[in-house]
């Protein structure tokens, strides 16, 4: 647990596996951007979509790290 109120810690580039799939058949997400609202790109169509952190938090089942 990196942090006292978040599960998981985001950072730019990581790869985010959802509970749902997208429309387009993939469940992996994109970090681009970070703040109370992250910015994620569907790694199947490219499509970029804002939720809030603990939406996200939420939904993600695991988070692999960008090298």
């Amino acid at each position: 647990m990196p942090n006292k109120f978040f599960l998981f810690e985001y950072r730019a580039e990581d790869l985010v596996t959802m509970r749902k799939k997208h429309p387009c058949g993939k469940s992996t997400w994109q970090v681009v951007t970070i703040g109370s609202d992250v910015k994620l790109k569907c790694c199947g169509c490219g499509h970029l979509m804002t939720m809030s952190r603990a939406t996200l938090e939420k939904s993600t089942i695991s988070v692999e790290r960008a090298n």
